[in-house]
């Protein structure tokens, strides 16, 4: 009995290593990990054009979230451009990654998009919402569950709200295991957490104060965008790389300083 117990208590151990080991591992921007440092990268998200549809809709309008950039072209009646290669964009610097088996299983960025909307629009009421705001930043991209969560500050009392599931994506694609040079991959096909109705469609309804014809017009988007990630990555020296380059060091100075006595 004691025999098996002991073989019990040790296959236990065993197997508890074996998660440990397998749990990732996160590293920050200039950080390391499995012989690779992390130097930096951008985060990339497109809006789709059905998203586009229904801001224009709104008549909400978008900014920046800092250290996040922006770009937003507008057409000469100030509706955001929905075009191919014109739709709104926000770049976002990674701050991290979480590394297991070699590979990238969650990204992080810093920043994001700010919404707002008025309630009244040069004088007449605006029939989509009667007026909110919306911020998104912190964005994290779980690449093993295809989850992305963000953190968020809502109007219309929902206040900050902290790593909240946002979106589902379904299709990644591109390079997630990690080596020296840039990384690059895409998560497609973002659509809201939950559904129609379900919690993170609701906390946009809310926070930005959406009517009947809001409502409508956020049930009648089918995809949210694209995130596109580019990841700088170089190898740290191997110790003999290091000592042979040390050891350069110390012979360059022994001869400088022989010549200089000579």
């Amino acid at each position: 009995m004691k025999l098996a117990l002991k073989s019990i208590i040790a296959t236990a151990s065993f197997i508890a290593m074996g998660v440990a080991s397998a749990a990732p591992a996160n590293v920050s921007v200039g950080g390391s990990i499995d012989g690779f440092t992390l130097v930096g990268g951008t985060g990339t998200l497109t809006f789709d054009r059905s998203l586009v549809t229904a801001i224009n809709t709104g008549q909400i309008k978008l900014s920046e979230a800092a250290p996040a950039t922006a770009v937003l072209k507008t057409t000469a009646t100030g509706r955001y451009q929905n075009t191919e290669g014109n739709r709104p964009t926000f770049t976002a610097p990674i701050t991290g990654l979480a590394v297991s088996g070699g590979n990238v299983t969650d990204a992080y960025t810093a920043g994001g998009a700010n919404m707002t909307v008025e309630g009244v629009i040069d004088g007449e009421d605006n029939l989509a919402s009667s007026g909110g705001s919306l911020s998104v930043t912190n964005i994290h991209a779980d690449l093993a569950t295809k989850r992305v969560y963000v953190d968020i500050v809502g109007g219309n009392g929902v206040g900050s709200l902290t790593n909240f599931y946002l979106w589902d994506f379904a299709t990644i694609t591109g390079d997630t295991t990690v080596r020296a040079g840039t990384l690059t991959n895409t998560l497609s096909g973002l659509t809201i957490a939950g559904g129609i109705g379900g919690t993170a469609f609701n906390t946009f309804a809310q926070s930005l104060g959406l009517l009947a014809p809001g409502i409508s017009a956020l049930e009648g988007i089918t995809n949210y965008g694209s995130i596109v990630s580019t990841i700088e990555v170089t190898a740290v020296p191997e110790p003999s790389s290091v000592a042979l380059m040390l050891t350069g060091l110390g012979v360059a100075g022994f001869m400088a300083r022989r010549r200089k006595a000579a």
